[in-house]
C-alpha cells in the first residue's frame, strides 16, 4: 500500500502541540494594516490554538501527525 501524502499547504501553516492541539498564526495581518486599530495589531501577534472542529479538519490533512 502506498503512503498517504500530507498536504503541503498544511505542513507549512500549522503545527501540532505535544498535547495534540493545532497551533497556527493569527489571521488578519497580511495587508490593510492602515485600517486596523493598534489594539488589533497588538493582540494578533504570535500564535493561537485552533478550535476543536477546525483542528479535526486540519488533522485529516496530516495523516502521520500524532
Amino acid at each position: 500500500m502506498p503512503k498517504m501524502k500530507t498536504k503541503s499547504s498544511v505542513k507549512k501553516r500549522f503545527k501540532i502541540s505535544a498535547t495534540g492541539k493545532v497551533i497556527t498564526t493569527q489571521s488578519g495581518k497580511r495587508h490593510g494594516m492602515i485600517k486596523r486599530t493598534n489594539k488589533f495589531i497588538r493582540n494578533a501577534r504570535g500564535t493561537s490554538v485552533m478550535s476543536a472542529s477546525d483542528s479535526k479538519i486540519i488533522k485529516g490533512f496530516m495523516p502521520y501527525s500524532r
